[in-house]
């Protein structure tokens, strides 16, 4: 256990932001899986409509920092291959 007023405030630090981080990655997980759902089931114009809105969620998940940037574009990426091939098809 922390003894210093540093330490004990850097702990009460982590458990805010950790508590935070993990609200913000089940956001961005949940946006993933109704794009993923709606991609499965639905028209492309509600697809379309659910990949811009995971698109600012994975953005803004990237812009506070709680996952790399390049795993940001890397999930944008194959979520628009996805709704790429369900409107070819």
């Amino acid at each position: 256990m922390a003894h210093s007023n540093s330490a004990k405030k850097r702990i009460r630090q982590n458990v805010t932001r950790r508590a935070r981080n993990r609200w913000r990655m089940k956001l961005m997980r949940t946006a993933i899986k109704t794009f993923d759902t709606t991609v499965a089931g639905g028209s492309v114009d509600e697809a379309t409509k659910a990949f811009r809105d995971a698109s600012k969620i994975v953005d803004r998940t990237a812009q506070k920092g709680v996952i790399h940037p390049n795993q940001a574009a890397r999930r944008k990426s194959r979520m628009n291959a996805r709704l790429k091939a369900m409107a070819k098809a």
